[in-house]
């Protein structure tokens, strides 16, 4: 009878042991995804506050460009950023607060960066992948609000001037190479992970 006993108690601590590692397995596992599902958030919050702050350099550029360096180099020599303002509202081409226009247009893609950190904040699993080609895809939008954008200041200076309304500084082409890689990033993004290359290359078996 005590051997029976003493059978019975050590397989009731053997259980009894099992039980508890399987427990601890468990709880391990369930730590590490959370502390996985941190990590993924913090990561998506960062890359959307990266963004934030990239639309909005792109967005003072973009506002330097048509409002400031364009003008200046578009206008005959020797005349300032004031006296080439006088003289187009003087023609009839700019008028006292049509600046609204372009500072609207320059913080849409502020405003749409910003929305996008407030709803991956608010995400509780956001995926950093998707985040990241959100990112991407409001920047390379930023050539085309651009574009349209210009076109009126441009064509202002020509009927004023009567010069190419064209842009005659540079400061466009950082905008624009800025844009065409973030297309870029943003299509290989978009790509499901197994369509996209490899980063280190793989080692053939002998």
């Amino acid at each position: 009878m005590a051997d029976a006993a003493g059978v019975g108690n050590a397989a009731g601590v053997g259980n009894t042991a099992g039980v508890g590692n399987a427990a601890g397995a468990g709880n391990a596992a369930s730590t590490g995804a959370r502390r996985a599902r941190t990590r993924e958030w913090r990561r998506s919050v960062g890359i959307a506050g990266v963004g934030v702050i990239l639309t909005t350099v792109y967005a003072a550029v973009m506002l330097l460009q048509i409002l400031v360096w364009n003008p200046l180099a578009a206008a005959p020599a020797g005349l300032t950023l004031a006296e080439i303002y006088a003289t187009m509202e003087d023609e009839g081409q700019r008028w006292s607060g049509s600046q609204l226009w372009e500072f609207g247009m320059a913080g849409v893609g502020i405003a749409l960066s910003i929305a996008l950190l407030g709803i991956t904040s608010a995400t509780r699993r956001p995926r950093p992948m998707l985040v990241a080609t959100l990112v991407a895809t409001i920047i390379a939008f930023g050539a085309p609000a651009y574009f349209w954008t210009s076109f009126s200041m441009g064509m202002a200076l020509a009927d004023t001037f009567y010069i190419s309304g064209a842009d005659a500084s540079p400061g466009a082409l950082p905008l624009y190479a800025t844009s065409g890689l973030a297309a870029v990033a943003a299509f290989v993004l978009a790509l499901p992970p197994g369509t996209r290359a490899p980063l280190t290359p793989t080692s053939q078996p002998s």
